[in-house]
């Protein structure tokens, strides 16, 4: 079990900034937050995304019950800002809930939340195979 993020204890990790998390983050995920905050980067998903969390932890300091987030942003890393948050993340069909927690940080929401299905075949119908018990047309 991790015990820490980086040198950083996990019970001190939800009380980072965005900007203190990026000092320590591997260096993908520092780029792509970096040009997230400075405006270089366009996407809007991502901008909503992070605007919906931090409103979301304001509900949740007044007292309030968390509103619903949903995203298709897969590829989006889990930062310490939304540890505690339970994040509904498209599969290609269906939105599943992720209720993050410490040691999600810096993986992206993407790997919680799989795209397929194991296949579970049922049993075979009559007349499926050419058995005896088949009927005769």
């Amino acid at each position: 079990m991790m015990k820490s993020y980086r040198g950083i204890p996990l019970s001190e990790l939800g009380n980072l900034s965005i900007k203190e998390f990026i000092d320590i983050a591997p260096a993908r995920i520092r780029r792509s937050l970096k040009r997230l905050l400075e405006g270089k980067r366009q996407e809007r998903e991502e901008i909503r995304l992070l605007e919906k969390i931090r409103e979301a932890k304001k509900l949740i300091k007044e007292g309030k019950k968390q509103p619903r987030i949903r995203t298709h942003c897969r590829d989006f890393p889990v930062i310490p800002e939304m540890i505690g948050l339970t994040i509904e993340v498209y599969n290609g069909k269906e939105y599943v809930p992720v209720r993050i927690k410490p040691e999600m940080v810096g993986y992206y929401l993407g790997e919680f939340v799989l795209t397929r299905k194991m296949v579970q075949h049922g049993a075979p119908g009559v007349g499926a195979s050419r058995s005896k018990a088949a009927p005769k047309k």
